[in-house]
C-alpha cells in the first residue's frame, strides 16, 4: 500500500501549498510568503486596486498561481489606478480574475525596466480574466505586458479601455508569445484612436490566433507602432537595422467593425492569414512607417493570404489598403484572398501594391467559409 501513503502525501503538500485569502489585507500577506508550487485563491468580493508585487517568481513544473476560489465568483480588481502590477514574475498563472473601473491600465507586468536584462520576466499564463472599463480619454490599456518572455494570454474577455492610445492588449518589447482565443471589443463607432492588440517596441516571435475582435478601435493588430528608444527590448544598438516588430502572425481571428483589422507599422516580416474580416469603417489592412530613426527599415515583407473580407462599398476608402510613406510595399505579398463588397459584388476587387495570385473577387462569402485549410496552425 505504498502507493496509498505516497497518494496521501501528495494530496497533503497540494493542500498546504493553497492559501485561501479573503480580502486584501489577506492578499497582501499571502503574496509575500508565496514559493513556487502556491496557489493563492482569492474569496469573491472586492479587492480595491493598487496591488503591486515584485519577483514573483516560480519554478518549470511549480508555478506560481493567482486564482478564484471559486470561478463563477470571481474576485474584483478595481476602484484604484491599476488593479495589479507585477514585476520580474516567472513562472506565474493568472486565473478567473476581473479587472474593472480601474483608471489607468488593468494588469500590469513587466521587467522593472531592466531592458538590457531581457528575459527576466518569462512563462506567464493569464487565462480567463474578465477585463472592463479601464481608463477613459487617455492611453490606457487593459493588459500592459512590458519585456515578456514565454508567456500566454487565453479565454479572456477584454472591454473598453483607454480611447486616446489605449489598447486592450499593449506589448512593448515582448517574445514568444501566444495570445488565443480572446474576445476583445469596444464601442460603436469606433473610437478611431485605439487599438485592440499592439506589438512593438522591438516585440518579436507572438502568434495571435482565433481571437474575436469586435469594433475594437482605430486598428484591430497593430503589428509594430511607434515607441521611443530607450523602451526598446532587447535595446536598439547604433548602426543595426531595428524595427518595431518581427515575425508576428495574425491567424484565424475574426474581426467585426473597426476602421481597419491589421496594421503593418514599421515592421520587418508579418504573416496575416485564415482571417474572417467583416465590414470594416475604412480599410482592410493599412502599410504604416511611424518610427523613422535614421536605424529604422521601412515597413516591410508583410503576408497577406487566405482571408475573407467582406465590406461595404461606403465605408470602404483606397481601395482597402492606405500606404503610408516610407514604407516599402512592394516587398508584400497577396493570395488566395477572397474579397466581397456587399452592397456593391462588382465593386468587390481591392486595389493592392502588389498583383495578388489567385485572389478571388465578388463571389458570396458563403463558399468560402470552411475552406480547406482556413485552420492550418496549430497553437
Amino acid at each position: 500500500m505504498a502507493w496509498l501513503a505516497c497518494l496521501v502525501g501528495l494530496v497533503a503538500e497540494i493542500r498546504a501549498a493553497d492559501v485561501h485569502v479573503a480580502n486584501a489585507a489577506e492578499f497582501r500577506t499571502a503574496m509575500a510568503g508565496v514559493k513556487p508550487g502556491t496557489r493563492v485563491l482569492l474569496a469573491p468580493g472586492v479587492y480595491r486596486g493598487g496591488f503591486q508585487f515584485a519577483s514573483v517568481r516560480g519554478e518549470p513544473g511549480r508555478p506560481i498561481v493567482i486564482a478564484a476560489a471559486d470561478p463563477k465568483r470571481p474576485p474584483e480588481f478595481r476602484d484604484g489606478n491599476n488593479g495589479l502590477h507585477l514585476t520580474a514574475p516567472a513562472y506565474l498563472e493568472l486565473q478567473d480574475l476581473v479587472f474593472a473601473g480601474l483608471a489607468q491600465n488593468g494588469l500590469n507586468i513587466d521587467d522593472g525596466g531592466k531592458t538590457a536584462a531581457p528575459g527576466s520576466s518569462h512563462h506567464i499564463t493569464l487565462r480567463r480574466l474578465r477585463i472592463s472599463d479601464i481608463g477613459g480619454d487617455g492611453n490606457h490599456d487593459g493588459i500592459k505586458l512590458s519585456g515578456l518572455w514565454d508567456f500566454t494570454v487565453a479565454d479572456c474577455t477584454i472591454e473598453r479601455w483607454g480611447t486616446k492610445g489605449g489598447s486592450a492588449i499593449d506589448m512593448v518589447g515582448c517574445h514568444r508569445g501566444l495570445i488565443v482565443a480572446n474576445l476583445i471589443r469596444h464601442v460603436t463607432p469606433e473610437p478611431p484612436n485605439c487599438t485592440a492588440v499592439q506589438c512593438k517596441g522591438g516585440t518579436s516571435e507572438i502568434a495571435i490566433r482565433r481571437n474575436r475582435f469586435e469594433h475594437a478601435g482605430g486598428r484591430g493588430v497593430n503589428i509594430g507602432g511607434s515607441t521611443g528608444l530607450p523602451f526598446f527590448r532587447p535595446p536598439v544598438v547604433a548602426g543595426t537595422p531595428q524595427a518595431e516588430a518581427r515575425d508576428i502572425r495574425v491567424e484565424g481571428n475574426t474581426f467585426i467593425g473597426g476602421i481597419t483589422a491589421v496594421a503593418f507599422v514599421g515592421v520587418d516580416g508579418a504573416i496575416v492569414r485564415f482571417n474572417t474580416i467583416e465590414r470594416p469603417a475604412r480599410w482592410a489592412m493599412r502599410i504604416l512607417q511611424e518610427n523613422r530613426g535614421v536605424d529604422f527599415i521601412a515597413c516591410r515583407n508583410g503576408q497577406f493570404t487566405d482571408n475573407l473580407i467582406v465590406f461595404e462599398s461606403t465605408r470602404w476608402a483606397e481601395g482597402g489598403v492606405n500606404l503610408g510613406a516610407g514604407t516599402a510595399p512592394a516587398t508584400f505579398s497577396f493570395a488566395r484572398n477572397w474579397w466581397y463588397c456587399s452592397d456593391r459584388p462588382e465593386r468587390s476587387e481591392p486595389k493592392l501594391p502588389t498583383a495578388e495570385e489567385a485572389g478571388v473577387y465578388g463571389r458570396a462569402p458563403e463558399e468560402a467559409r470552411g475552406r480547406a485549410g482556413a485552420t492550418a496552425f496549430t497553437d
